[in-house]
Parts: structure tokens; sequence; C-alpha cells
């Protein structure tokens, strides 16, 4: 799913040059479930906009999901983000005067979607997560394990091949944590590839496969996933 080599990213100011990722070589097979980990600092977040098609980088080949995404413009990029790639972020970013229908709703809106498909997807990601009864709630009315299901049951309306979490369970407690959790692990075993950015060891232990960042390299490959492996899986 997705196959990097010596990426290297740069940020640039008048008197600063920061290597945010250094030549990092990483690959993600279809199907995987990867946890990344690392100090502040240590390139993760960077990784992750590269890795969406949301930030460029200034050397190296990444193929995502067979496709050479150095090769593409802005517009094919926005078009493969919108239709293979699923965000999860810390903070929910749910709109607070639409319902849970509603904010499923928006980034279907803007994929220009018949409504009956839109009907349709809205309501299996909503079941999928378990708030079919909460459809018409907004955000206030939801705990946050709650507020957590609707913004990756907005996700998974759009039927992405990948999802990239950033610290998906960082702003909830220990019980709702692993609600999410369980929830991704179960969209992991429907065939969604996910890779997970996460300070909680608990969590990390929780996917197939564990790297670490440093300094905006791979420090730590982790144990390969052996049913992967051993399957011998496509990227």
């Amino acid at each position: 799913m997705i196959r990097m080599k010596q990426i290297r990213k740069i940020y640039r100011t008048d008197l600063l040059e920061t290597h945010a990722l250094s030549d990092l070589d990483l690959t993600v097979r279809a199907g995987e479930f990867l946890a990344i980990m690392g100090p502040s600092g240590s390139g993760k977040t960077t990784f992750l906009n590269v890795a969406g098609l949301l930030d460029t980088f200034e050397r190296g080949t990444y193929h995502l999901d067979g496709v050479d995404v150095s090769r593409l413009n802005d517009r094919e990029m926005s078009r493969i983000r919108n239709e293979k790639i699923g965000f999860i972020f810390q903070s929910f970013n749910l709109i607070p005067d639409l319902s849970v229908f509603d904010n499923v709703d928006v980034p279907l809106r803007y994929r220009g979607l018949a409504a009956a498909d839109r009907r349709d997807r809205i309501g299996r990601a909503i079941e999928q997560v378990g708030l079919s009864g909460r459809r018409d709630h907004l955000p206030s009315q939801l705990s946050g394990g709650q507020q957590q299901r609707v913004a990756i049951a907005r996700v998974l309306a759009g039927d992405p091949r990948l999802i990239l979490a950033d610290e998906p369970t960082g702003n909830l407690d220990t019980v709702m944590s692993r609600e999410i959790m369980e929830l991704l692990e179960r969209v992991n075993e429907a065939g969604t590839t996910i890779v997970m950015v996460t300070h909680d060891p608990q969590c990390a232990a929780r996917a197939h496969r564990e790297i670490h960042l440093l300094d905006g390299r791979v420090v730590d490959l982790g144990d390969e996933a052996p049913s992967l492996v051993a399957a011998g899986e496509e990227l």
C-alpha cells in the first residue's frame, strides 16, 4: 500500500533549515495495521502529511497503492486523496451545529456523490460504529468516545483503502480508548490498511507491527506481521 524510499522533507526559514524527514524508508503492506511511535519532533506528523498527500517532499520516491505520486499534479493528488485515503485526528473536527448524519455527509458532498448513494453510505457507516440510534444527535450531545466514532464513520463512508490516524485516542480516557481501538481493529480486519501515530504503548501493541521514528528516520522496524509476510501480500 505504501512504499517510501529515501524520502526527505526539509522546512526552511531565513535562519533555519529543519530536516523533518531524513532519507526515510518505509513499506506498509495492504491490509496491515501499523503503529508509529516516537518523541515530539521525530517526524511523525510530517510523515502522515506526506503519506496523506497533504505535503510534498524534496527527494525520494513514494508509491501509494502502486501509483508513483511524485509524478502527479495537485489535482491528481487531490483525487487520490479523496478516493483512497481517510484521516482520523486527535481532535474530532465535527461541525457543532450539524447532526451525526450531516457530519458524516459533509465530505461525501464534496465528492459529488448522488443523494441516494450518500444516504446508503452514511447509514452503513453509522451502523458500523454503533451509533444508529444517535444519527440525529448533535456533537454536544455525545461523549468524547462517541464523537470519535462519528469521525471514524465519516472516514468509513468514503470507503478508503488507507486510513491515517493521528493520536486517535489522545483525547479519550482508558475505557473510551479501548473501544476506539477495538473499532479500528474491526475496520482493519475488514481489509482497510491503517497507519496510526500514537504515544500510547498499549494502543501500539494492538497493531500488527510497531516502528519508531527519530530525527525523521525509522530506527526500529519492529517485527514483521507473520501472516502478511507468509501470504506474500502485494503492495
